[in-house]
């Protein structure tokens, strides 16, 4: 499984995503398709969005916890580790 939260994403990226993705909400993409293909998505989304898209990708792996993290580009949220458990935290806006 592989679901991408982006804050915004070329139209054209956007357009192919669907081939693949389910899109719930905009900017929101879920897809169960194999950890082979997916690899192959994952790059094409680090290669083809610039950091603005802030790109997070939570990717179903076999190991604990059942799933990697990944952010690019300013995602408006951080991703925190805690004895090995990789969890994404708001950021704080007071700052």
């Amino acid at each position: 499984m592989l679901v991408v939260l982006a804050n915004d994403i070329p139209p054209a990226v956007r357009g192919r995503m669907k081939l693949w993705f389910v899109e719930p909400r905009p900017n929101v993409f879920i897809s169960g398709i194999k950890d082979s293909v997916a690899d192959d998505v994952v790059e094409y989304l680090y290669k083809h969005c610039p950091a603005e898209s802030g790109l997070m990708v939570f990717k179903k792996i076999k190991q604990v916890p059942g799933y990697k993290i990944r952010g690019v580009g300013d995602t408006r949220r951080s991703l925190v580790e805690i004895n090995g458990l990789q969890l994404v935290q708001e950021k704080d806006r007071t700052s």
